[in-house]
């Protein structure tokens, strides 16, 4: 059977490039555009707070697909149930997820603890996939986990400040957590066969239906307009929410749940490494520990055996 490629990386690059190259390539774009993420998520909520920044980067990713979707004529969801699933798994990744993670670093929570619980998700991850979709680990890709766990710790311990974080930004993370697991999963089971280019479009739109009342009754929406704030709204549609969102989405249709999603344990060694070439935030050798032990833990993650390859290959 020929492999679909519904996403918004170029189909001629899908067939021209073997396949563990285009994976190996759609893997590290996506580590790359979500580390840098976190420095543009940054700069962006110094001039509006989470939901009204939210709000104006799904209305620009709104109208930065209409051209898009007028010039590529994808295919759109075919009835009711299939319409409904890209809804729910688009308010769970785009809206709760990245409504979460923002709103706990505006009420106080450090960017370390933030880092560090959402790292986590790859153990969630896991425990799902074993138990409910049938995916089940070796004992060093389970070790593997653990490893990168404990690396992620090393690499943010010195951002972590306990003080500063309050019962309800442990809530926001929490919500973030629990929804940008559970959406990744739910879009790999109910969504298999949607068009990338038309979900997204779809994904962003009841997102911002979510999120603009929230935007205006919590935050009174306002918004102090600069440059920098442009450049991250332009950065985080473009490259993150639609690029490196569909790179993860075709990366879990095509391979182990388990072992895409632990790259999200690489994403913030790569904001580590950017505040150090970008700030001179030099990173402390304990930092720099959890960078190749993390590494290590990936790498026992997302490790093939033999014989799976050659049963993958019959």
């Amino acid at each position: 059977m020929k492999q679909r490629y519904d996403s918004a990386l170029p189909y001629s690059a899908a067939r021209m490039l073997p396949k563990d190259r285009f994976d190996t390539l759609l893997a590290w774009f996506f580590v790359l555009v979500w580390g840098s993420g976190y420095l543009a998520t940054k700069a962006g909520i110094h001039y509006a707070a989470p939901f009204t920044f939210l709000t104006l980067r799904y209305a620009f990713g709104v109208l930065c697909l209409v051209p898009w979707l007028l010039f590529s004529h994808p295919r759109w969801p075919t009835g009711k149930r299939e319409f409904f699933h890209v809804c729910v798994a688009g308010v769970l990744v785009h809206a709760i997820n990245l409504g979460g993670s923002h709103y706990a670093q505006y009420l106080g929570m450090s960017a370390g603890i933030t880092a560090l619980l959402l790292a986590t998700q790859p153990l969630l991850t896991a425990i799902i996939a074993s138990q409910m979709m049938g995916e089940k680990l070796t004992g060093p890709q389970w070790l593997g986990i653990l490893v990168g766990l404990i690396g992620v710790s090393l690499v943010v311990w010195h951002k972590i400040n306990v003080e500063a974080t309050a019962l309800a930004s442990f809530v926001a993370v929490a919500l973030s957590l629990a929804a940008i697991t559970s959406g990744t999963l739910y879009q790999r089971v109910f969504c298999k066969h949607v068009d990338l280019r038309s979900s997204a479009f779809i994904q962003f739109a009841v997102s911002l239906i979510v999120l603009a009342p929230l935007a205006v009754a919590v935050e009174g929406f306002v918004v102090q307009w600069n440059w920098t704030l442009i450049f991250s709204i332009v950065f985080l549609v473009v490259f993150a929410s639609i690029l490196a969102m569909n790179a993860l989405h075709t990366l879990m249709r095509r391979g182990n749940a388990t072992k895409v999603t632990s790259l999200f344990f690489l994403t913030p060694i790569v904001a580590v490494l950017l505040e150090w070439a970008i700030f001179n935030v030099v990173p402390t050798w304990l930092s720099l520990g959890g960078i190749a032990i993390t590494c290590g833990g990936v790498a026992m993650v997302t490790m093939t055996r033999k014989h799976e390859r050659s049963e993958a290959a019959a």
